[in-house]
């Protein structure tokens, strides 16, 4: 059954597609060390308009562009398909670089690796050469993110988008939410149930015909991810772009401890951003509080103290982090087991209590330290506030601290999805 189109759905349509990367000018990522090298290079060329492009709501295209071109699309792809297949703790400091330059264009591509380690776990070996081999193209890949709550999706888990086998193939039908990725990518993967009840993964072509992408996200946060709807309008379906992700149900896996080592590097980027703001508004424009009996507000005794408070939360966090990235590069070296999986989302929980402390606290304390001016709208240091707040929300810190306490205190194994 056809959805009906909205006039804002219609509009939508006209909307141009991303470009495709000219596969020469796509650049080979070989190691972890290129990997960051590049990273840094990227962040450096994107972080002068960050606040503009946050104020503006301008959208990343041309960076995205860039992003192709960087090769690091294609860092998490296994060596034998042509990667570098980089180490987690690389891949969570490459979103910690991009993310402390724009968090917004940071978090474009954490889709992008998060169905990646999907086709890694249940993709055929024809459909990882075909696949990998886009990626490798410098081809992006966004995501159909979960449905609204109704009646038919009362949980993220829950939904009512479906591919059914019809006398013309199959076809996809749905309507999804929080889609960061999609309005920029080449294909659009989205989960869907088949016809026998299983989840599949369907990787749908930008340009398929009944799907469109509405930008229509309006948080005050993050505002240039474009996580907006997606649309599955009776979309024919090629059978060699369906993934068995039913097929992960009850196995232990590292898809929902990766995708979280990604936020939490979201998180520390907007952390080490918001911290590196403060120090330079603090030394270049604050004003000292008339009892200090100081010329400077960086020689405020109480901001100093701030400040290496601040300094020690992001050590912890970045620490933290990267302990985590490591851990996972240790499970992964074996077959991994319901308790290998379990310490996996562990350590990224806690990696992910620290972030978001960090992120809202580095945020919020710029402004106590740096006074009234840093206010003024010319500045735009809230965004970084903004930003901390919208993506710290994508899962309750409390359950986090939850999983932590019952796995430490009652040995409790954590629930295996992509949230934790």
């Amino acid at each position: 059954m056809s959805i009906p189109e909205s006039p804002q759905a219609a509009s939508a349509r006209n909307a141009p597609l991303p470009r495709l990367p000219d596969p020469e000018r796509v650049n080979r990522i070989a190691d972890d060390a290129q990997a960051l090298a590049v990273a840094r290079t990227l962040a450096a060329r994107i972080a002068p308009g960050a606040s503009r492009r946050d104020r503006e709501r301008e959208l990343p295209w041309d960076e995205l562009d860039l992003w192709s071109e960087s090769g690091l699309g294609a860092i998490t792809v296994p060596r034998e398909y042509g990667g570098a297949d980089v180490s987690f703790a690389t891949l969570a400091e490459v979103f910690t670089i991009l993310c402390a330059a724009d968090p917004a264009f940071g978090q474009i591509p954490q889709n992008h690796f998060g169905v990646l380690g999907v086709l890694r776990e249940t993709g055929s070996t024809q459909q990882k050469t075909r696949f990998y081999g886009e990626v490798l193209a410098g081809r992006r890949l966004g995501n159909a993110g979960p449905e609204r709550r109704s009646a038919a999706a009362a949980t993220i888990l829950h939904g009512s988008t479906r591919l059914a086998s019809t006398p013309h193939g199959l076809r996809l039908t749905g309507q999804r939410f929080y889609s960061t990725g999609a309005l920029f990518a080449h294909r659009v993967p989205a989960r869907a149930t088949d016809d026998t009840g299983r989840a599949v993964q369907v990787w749908v072509p930008r340009d398929a015909p009944g799907l469109t992408v509405i930008d229509n996200w309006s948080s005050f946060g993050q505002r240039t991810t474009a996580s907006g709807t997606v649309i599955f309008d009776n979309v024919p379906v090629d059978p060699g772009d369906v993934l068995p992700i039913w097929q992960l149900a009850d196995r232990p896996g590292l898809t929902g401890p990766v995708s979280q080592l990604i936020q939490a590097a979201i998180d520390v980027g907007i952390g080490e951003a918001a911290v590196a703001d403060a120090i330079a508004f603090v030394r270049g424009h604050a004003r000292p509080w008339i009892d200090s009996g100081v010329a400077r507000a960086a020689d405020d005794p109480y901001v100093i103290a701030d400040i290496g408070r601040l300094q020690i939360d992001l050590h912890a966090a970045q620490e933290v982090l990267r302990d985590a990235g490591h851990t996972l590069d240790a499970i992964a070296a074996h077959t991994v087991d319901a308790q290998a999986s379990a310490r996996a989302s562990v350590a990224v929980a806690g990696a992910k209590v620290l972030s978001t402390r960090l992120a809202l606290e580095a945020s919020e304390k710029l402004f106590e330290l740096a006074g009234s001016a840093a206010t003024r709208a010319a500045h735009n240091l809230d965004r970084h506030w903004r930003n901390a707040r919208a993506h710290t929300l994508h899962d309750p810190l409390r359950w986090k601290l939850h999983l932590l306490g019952n796995y430490h205190l009652n040995h409790v194994l954590p629930a295996r999805h992509a949230w934790n």
